[in-house]
């Protein structure tokens, strides 16, 4: 089995994929950028990842969809307006033959940067 290539930076990554597909993870950054502006950019688990006093969130680009990884609170906290989409303890799947929900990826970011920003608060 081949090694996981190891992505630096998440330019490197987004331009590994068919161009339809980097304007969508091109926006996925860019909205989690906005959202998260002093996260730090890096690959974790060979997805690009944003880290605010620990993980922030993962996205990542795969055959049919986007994974988003907002850590298992974010998706406890907004399991109603996924509902619609299928989901795990810590993930949620846009399908790439439907609109990306940005407004969505955007208010869970903002969830996170305030639960870690909060966590840094207690330590």
């Amino acid at each position: 089995m081949a090694p996981i290539k190891k992505f630096e930076p998440i330019d490197e990554y987004i331009e590994t994929f068919p161009e339809d597909i980097q304007d969508i993870l091109k926006k996925m950054r860019k909205v989690i950028q906005e959202a998260a502006p002093e996260a730090e950019e890096t690959i974790s688990y060979g997805m690009p990842t944003f880290k605010l006093n620990g993980n922030l969130v993962h996205f990542a680009a795969y055959k049919n969809h986007i994974g988003f990884y907002p850590t298992p609170s974010g998706i406890e906290a907004f399991k109603e307006e996924i509902s619609g989409y299928k989901s795990s303890k810590g993930a949620v799947q846009f399908p790439l033959d439907k609109p990306i929900p940005y407004d969505l990826v955007e208010k869970m970011v903002i969830f996170r940067v305030k639960e870690n920003l909060q966590k840094k608060l207690m330590i």
